[in-house]
């Protein structure tokens, strides 16, 4: 397959810092339940699949972290 030349441009309002999540303290669930990891990192979170560690992780500010948080447990996300 021939690789692609398409460079990824940040979007607009985009005002997160390119975060070194290389040394961050990744945490999993207390239950040991599913892949999702959280780290905090320079005052934002993130969050990254656990089982591909290398593929891209998510950068909340606290309160996007607050509002993704509040949803979840108001079941907002439940797809079933």
């Amino acid at each position: 397959m021939a690789e692609s030349t398409i460079q990824q441009q940040p979007f607009a309002g985009w005002d997160k810092p390119d975060l070194d999540l290389s040394n961050a303290e990744w945490q999993s669930s207390s239950r040991g339940l599913g892949d999702v990891q959280i780290a905090f990192v320079e005052g934002f979170i993130a969050m990254r699949n656990g089982d591909r560690a290398e593929s891209p992780s998510l950068i909340f500010t606290p309160a996007e972290w607050g509002a993704f948080v509040s949803g979840a447990r108001e079941g907002e996300f439940d797809l079933t």
